[in-house]
């Protein structure tokens, strides 16, 4: 059973809120289109035994409302505003989102005016460092060809009042996040002020988060790319690691909570030898810790490659009783590998043995490039469906991948709690078949 598995107990509402009736006619009926109706449903569960737990329980199976087009549709095109704002670091596929979801806006749905708020949160407060732009079709025409953000980005909450405020100024009437939990939870605070005044803005997100740490979506954009771009350091590390007696290849890739880029990265470069996650701890004295496992490797082989996350060694890392934290509250710990590196130098020095260390960190590199084939086609259908959730009057809500099918995701839901690697599960187990650091890690 996954770690991370949610009782039947544990789930909240999984309806998801409208801002009235749909009356509209949407202007592709009479086409041929396919829609969703609103009755269609993918099961939250898809495992036997998750049934079981709830016939057990005494529950209908939880479903989740599969996303797609609608026939009617709540907000009148040619009266609507519509926003989008990015928030957090950079992620490859934020500018196919953008692009997409101006695109749907404008094409599908005929909304005349789309307006994009730079630089996160920031851009939608009374103290904007800049205006939003008008985006069109022309302007977002090749930005899906390119990497970063053209809306830009920032770290951090804002009065909530206070971006509300600006929205209702430009009259903006739908407004799309794109964030990860930091941003998502920021998204609720909006909709708690929109509710409170009675308006009628919808709220609908996209979960951007290179990590995939997500609660109850199966991949989240970017992941994809950040796997294959893991794939060159990875190799280089193994090329410098052979190139040296006792030569180590040290590679720090992103995963401040949660493992999966560095799990995933191990298991397309079945060179790694030494794969460390947040969500096992790391243990580096001692006869069954890393550094004498090391020793045996090299003295082995002679030489190792070693992927480990930004997050690992929460207790190494962290500074002390006080730690730093950046502008999301997050903890600003020392970089995981140079420390791992410096320990790794030291320990073999000590022993009188040489070791040739050497340290890639392609984190910024990795999150800045543009999105692979398969996150760019991932990302077109997931703004696209966004864009229908939005105009048919849906609100408080997240539009995720979960059980091969995109669905409608409440808010509540995506910010529940952290997806994290289950030390027990198969990702895990099949990691550690892979590197065989077992057999270096044991106290025999």
């Amino acid at each position: 059973m996954d770690a991370d598995w949610l009782r039947p107990d544990e789930l909240p509402d999984l309806s998801i809120e409208r801002l009235g009736e749909p009356t509209i006619e949407s202007a592709h009926a009479g086409e041929g289109r396919h829609f969703i109706e609103d009755d269609e449903k993918i099961l939250f569960y898809s495992h036997s035994w998750e049934l079981k737990a709830c016939r057990d329980s005494g529950r209908e199976p939880p479903l989740l409302e599969r996303a797609g087009p609608r026939r009617k549709i709540f907000f009148d095109p040619r009266e609507l505003k519509c926003g989008i704002v990015t928030c957090g670091g950079l992620c490859p596929g934020l500018n196919d989102v953008i692009r997409t979801i101006t695109l749907s806006l404008v094409w599908q749905y005929h909304v005349r005016e789309v307006y994009g708020f730079r630089y996160g949160y920031a851009g939608m407060s009374s103290n904007a460092p800049k205006p939003p732009v008008h985006l069109t079709p022309e302007l977002v025409d090749d930005i899906h060809l390119k990497g970063g953000d053209i809306l830009a980005s920032s770290r951090g909450p804002q009065d909530s009042d206070d971006m509300v405020d600006h929205l209702e100024k430009l009259g903006v009437g739908l407004l799309f996040v794109i964030g990860g939990d930091g941003t998502l939870r920021g998204a609720a605070d909006i909709i708690a002020v929109i509710k409170r005044r009675g308006l009628k803005i919808s709220v609908v997100g996209i979960p951007k988060t290179i990590d995939n740490d997500i609660s109850c979506i199966d991949e989240s954009f970017g992941f994809s790319t950040a796997v294959e771009a893991s794939r060159a350091a990875i190799c280089g590390a193994h090329a410098e690691a052979k190139g040296a007696w006792n030569g180590v290849g040290l590679v720090k890739l992103m995963g401040r909570d949660s493992g999966f880029i560095a799990a995933h990265a191990t298991l397309a470069n079945s060179d790694v030898n030494f794969c460390f996650i947040p969500e096992e701890p790391l243990e580096l004295e001692g006869e069954g810790g890393f550094l004498r496992a090391l020793e045996k490797r090299l003295e082995r082989k002679h030489h190792a490659v070693i992927v480990i996350a930004e997050g690992v060694g929460e207790a190494l890392a962290a500074g002390g009783d006080s730690p730093i934290t950046d502008a999301s509250g997050n903890i600003l710990r020392e970089d995981i590998g140079l420390l791992l590196k410096r320990r790794i130098k030291e320990h073999f020095k000590g022993r009188g043995k040489a070791v040739a260390v050497k340290y890639i960190d392609p984190s910024y590199m990795i999150r800045s490039l543009p999105a692979d084939s398969n996150d760019s086609a991932f990302c077109l259908v997931l703004g696209q469906n966004a864009v229908h959730a939005g105009m048919s009057g849906r609100t408080n809500m997240v539009v995720g991948f979960w059980n091969q099918y995109f669905v409608h995701i409440p808010l509540t839901l995506a910010t529940l709690r952290r997806k994290r690697v289950d030390p027990k599960g198969r990702l895990w187990q099949t990691v550690l078949e892979t590197t065989r650091q077992r057999s270096y890690l044991s106290h025999e």
